[in-house]
């Protein structure tokens, strides 16, 4: 091997020092063993990018860092689109792949299971996710529901009616009445806001039938949520992996990014600022990142970019993981310190140009045809080029993976249902609540009016909260109201009372 090349490798590569592995530098197809391609785990949340076509190795990539930074004491939250990272949870056990792999690299590999909890967008298959649709705002509710601008806009006037008259938005039965409230006995309100025209209500209403028949009365709810259970290190201290399943929802892809970028904004607004720090509060993985910047607007796009470039300080690392650099936005991209570039593949002039693009993304080197280098890479093998100590990118270099150390595939279904029924986070968050919101304070606020004319109140009320077939149980008041005053922030999300409990 090049003895310029074993310079380089160790001069960017230093051994000592708490890092995460990625695996072992190769040149000319031979594996330099020491020392090992790594990246300082002070430097996680610099943010990167796991890319490369499908079946080059991205999953094995993400699941073996996961794990490295749950030993380390880090948290990590990551989205399980297939199915197959379930048996993150399960030690691994060895075959002749997994050997000889751990021979070339030189890496001393042993089956080991994380600390595993699992969330749910429907609550089939872990922790039911919900967030109130004030805290949702109208941003990520309107990429959700697909709207155009002038659409989003309407939304956009109904959210901040909401917030100047306190109605609470917390699920779809609040924003439906809220909406059928200013197109009819509520329409004066709107002369300090602008005009809402009937069709774009309608409009509106339907997307919400559609969404909400796709299982949103599921997700778009209370108790939200708290993101304290993203940040949790076991008594052994381990960090434990939040694994969002999503293969019950692979048909709304809309829907599960958006609800991950949702996590990743509210983390940005209650994690306190921390600075440079040993080792981050939590990385976030976000899978198939092209379903959340495709066809997504200007705005939605700029917020993104703020959140992803302001979260750092605040000890979150974010990985985006995808098939091409190309689907995250240039301005995202350069935020993305880490990049671990799989095969590519070039058999179209589009493939060709994809290629070209991913090239230049990475910093020159003397070793390497970046271009020729990254349609020849092998199965588990990735050009990686990660933020030194100091914060400087090193030169690329192609890099042998590691074996992950849990198992590569999906627990059985008695494995998962024994797990779910364990998990004292599933029942934290099994049953709904339903408290005091919009559509309740809208019908007690007509019906002193209605009385007065002579309306039955029930009869007002209908004008407010006239509701389809499948929604006509009428939710049962309670006592406890909004607490703290509200205030809207980045991406739209409305900040309400404080998390229950904080453990950083």
């Amino acid at each position: 091997m090049d003895p310029k090349f074993i310079a380089a490798t160790k001069a960017s590569f230093p051994a000592g020092g708490k890092t995460l592995t990625i695996g072992a530098p190769v040149l000319g197809g031979e594996c330099l063993p020491e020392p090992l391609v790594a990246v300082p785990l002070a430097m996680m949340n610099r943010h990167g990018l796991i890319a490369g076509a499908t079946g080059t190795g991205k999953t094995r990539t993400l699941q073996m860092l996961a794990e490295q930074l749950s030993s380390a004491g880090v948290p990590v939250f990551l989205a399980d689109i297939k199915g197959d990272l379930s048996g993150l949870g399960v030690p691994g056990e060895s075959s002749d792949r997994i050997a000889t792999r751990a021979k070339e690299t030189g890496y001393p590999w042993q089956g080991m299971g994380c600390p595993v909890e699992f969330l749910s967008l429907t609550g089939a298959k872990g922790a039911q996710l919900r967030a109130t649709v004030s805290s949702f705002g109208p941003l990520l509710l309107a990429r959700v529901l697909g709207l155009n601008e002038t659409q989003a806009s309407v939304l956009s006037l109904v959210f901040k009616y909401c917030d100047d008259r306190k109605l609470p938005l917390l699920d779809f039965a609040d924003l439906r009445a809220v909406l059928q409230h200013l197109t009819g006995a509520g329409a004066a309100d709107l002369k300090d806001y602008g005009g809402m025209a009937p069709a774009t209500v309608g409009v509106l209403l339907r997307d919400m039938v559609v969404l909400e028949q796709q299982g949103a009365q599921a997700f778009f709810g209370e108790p939200e949520f708290d993101l304290d259970d993203l940040l949790v290190v076991d008594p052994d201290g381990r960090g434990r992996l939040s694994v969002l399943e999503l293969a019950d929802v692979q048909d709304r892809p809309a829907l599960f990014s958006t609800f991950m970028m949702w996590m990743l904004a509210r983390l940005y607004h209650e994690l306190p600022e921390l600075g440079d720090v040993e080792k981050p509060k939590l990385v976030f993985f976000f899978d198939e990142a092209h379903l959340l910047f495709g066809g997504a607007s200007k705005a939605f796009l700029d917020q993104v970019e703020q959140v992803v470039r302001l979260i750092r300080s605040k000890g979150v690392g974010v990985f985006f993981v995808t098939q091409n650099p190309r689907d995250v936005p240039p301005e995202v991209l350069g935020q993305l310190g880490h990049r671990v570039q799989h095969a590519l593949r070039a058999f179209t002039p589009d493939d060709e140009k994809a290629l070209k693009s991913a090239a230049r993304t990475f910093p020159k080197t003397t070793f390497y045809d970046i271009e020729a280098t990254l349609t020849t890479l092998g199965i588990g093998e990735a050009l990686v080029t990660v933020l030194s100590g100091n914060g400087v990118p090193t030169a690329p270099v192609v890099t042998r993976v590691v074996p992950p150390a849990a198992r590569m595939g999906p627990l059985t279904d008695a494995e998962m249902s024994q797990r779910l029924a364990a998990s004292a986070q599933v029942r934290e968050y099994a049953q709904a609540v339903d408290r005091e919101s919009a559509r309740e304070r809208l019908s007690a606020r007509m019906a002193p009016a209605a009385a007065a004319a002579g309306v039955p109140a029930q009869a007002a009320a209908g004008g407010v909260v006239a509701l389809s077939a499948f929604e006509q149980i009428l939710k049962s008041p309670v006592t406890r109201t909004v607490a703290g005053v509200v205030t809207r922030g980045l991406l739209g999300a409305l900040l309400g009372p404080p998390p229950r409990r904080r453990r950083y």
